[in-house]
């Protein structure tokens, strides 16, 4: 894990929820991007490029749709007894962007991430961290529901970590699509399943074409990107919303009427690089820690984990 990025995770597997708190270096500089037509969103707004404030002071990726947004205040609340934030003349003021995914058709559909649920998560948070699967806002993300949740598979949260010299970049993802993950072949590795354990998406495209047996906003894949190179925030967000193109490679569809993903993009800035190799970087990562994401997880909540079909040699 990036050194001065503290990562911390809660986790609850009976009411199959959780959170995820990003705490990275002080001097950062951030940015975010949305594509698809549901997100659900706190402070968002700060990390377009031309507004004034440049850095985070943490970022909270959470389930329980806009419920668990609301898990964001025991962030900022815990951060500011730290006296951590943007000093004003009246206190420190955490920035605390968040993202949620929508985890409700999965477990308690009452139960959902608050704030003394992220305060456990910061009080967790470490360097090193490499918990994935279902873990955090991971929990209860599932895959491949355009076909209804019934034939839906796990998803989670995946990492993966890319170096160029001295460049480090790391992606932390929340893999909970519409869609069916694809592995590098083009295959399908994970998504909406058939009564014999196929996937009727397979070489089938035009199964996408009717509309999804779901509700609005029962999806949305979450990104981070973290990394040491030295950017301003125009470039940051250039990052962020090159991470989409990652998403779209790995799951199909991706960024429908039915999802909110939300890409970050947070820089330590520490060492020179070219924008269009990070960038790439990037990419590359995302769909590495999509991959890790859906292998890591384990069946949960009557949905079936990778691993199991795996071993079935399905």
């Amino acid at each position: 894990m990036p050194t001065g990025f503290k990562i911390g995770h809660y986790t609850d597997t009976e009411g199959i929820t959780g959170c995820t708190v990003i705490l990275p270096p002080q001097s950062n500089i951030t940015s975010a991007s949305v594509r698809g037509g549901a997100p659900g969103t706190r402070e968002l707004a700060l990390l377009s490029p031309e507004k004034k404030i440049t850095g985070v002071t943490a970022v909270l990726l959470t389930g329980g749709s806009a419920f668990g947004l609301g898990a964001a205040q025991g962030v900022v609340e815990a951060l500011a007894e730290q006296g951590v934030g943007y000093l004003t003349n009246y206190g420190v003021v955490p920035i605390v962007p968040a993202a949620v995914i929508f985890d409700k058709n999965i477990g308690d559909p009452n139960v959902y991430p608050k704030a003394e649920n992220a305060r456990a998560a910061i009080r967790a948070a470490k360097e090193n961290n490499t918990a994935n699967g279902n873990v955090g806002a991971g929990t209860g993300a599932t895959v491949g529901k355009w076909s209804g949740i019934e034939q839906a598979m796990k998803g989670g949260l995946g990492l993966a970590r890319l170096e160029q010299g001295d460049l480090w970049l790391e992606a932390l993802t929340v893999v909970n699509a519409v869609g069916d993950v694809l592995d590098v072949d083009g295959t399908i590795l994970a998504g909406a399943r058939d009564t014999q354990g196929g996937f009727p998406g397979q070489n089938r495209p035009l199964v996408y074409r009717d509309k999804p047996q779901v509700g609005l906003a029962d999806n949305t894949v979450l990104t981070v990107l973290m990394t040491n190179a030295r950017i301003n925030k125009l470039q940051a967000y250039i990052l962020a919303d090159k991470a989409h193109f990652g998403i779209a490679r790995r799951i199909e569809p991706s960024h429908t009427s039915y999802d909110g993903d939300t890409a970050f993009a947070i820089a330590h800035p520490q060492v020179e690089c070219d924008i269009d190799m990070l960038t790439a970087m990037g990419i590359k990562a995302v769909e590495a820690s999509i991959i890790d994401a859906v292998k890591a997880a384990r069946s949960l909540g009557g949905v079936t984990g990778w691993s199991e079909i795996d071993q079935a040699g399905d």
